[in-house]
């Protein structure tokens, strides 16, 4: 028996916030809407690898993209209804890993002793 046939739903979810980066990039947007190179600067992720799960999480309905005519173009990235349903999910998540995970073990982790906001 395949894992998926358990619960479909559940393995999409997974396989939606489970990517790399994916989940990071849902807590940065739960501080609220942000430019693209807002949320670049926060994360240590390439732009073409940002600029793909920006679109994945747009695609899935998690994502809202505005573009605002001005001159220059100014692009904003927030979570619709359907990604701030995340937010549970994601604080659950950071207060497990707050219990659980020892600082350091992260590679490339910088600073041992910090902590998320």
């Amino acid at each position: 028996m395949k894992s998926t046939d358990l619960c479909p739903r559940l393995q999409k979810s997974m396989d939606i916030i489970g990517r790399r980066w994916t989940g990071l990039i849902i807590y940065q947007l739960l501080q609220g809407p942000q430019r693209f190179s807002a949320i670049e600067a926060s994360l240590p992720v390439s732009g073409r690898l940002l600029s793909e799960r920006l679109k994945e999480l747009e695609q899935e309905g998690i994502v809202l993209r505005e573009v605002f005519p001005e001159t220059p173009v100014r692009i904003q990235y927030s979570l619709t209804d359907k990604g701030l349903a995340l937010k549970a999910v994601i604080r659950d998540l950071q207060q497990w890993s707050d219990a659980w995970i020892e600082p350091g073990s992260s590679p490339g982790e910088d600073d041992p002793s910090s902590s998320c906001p």
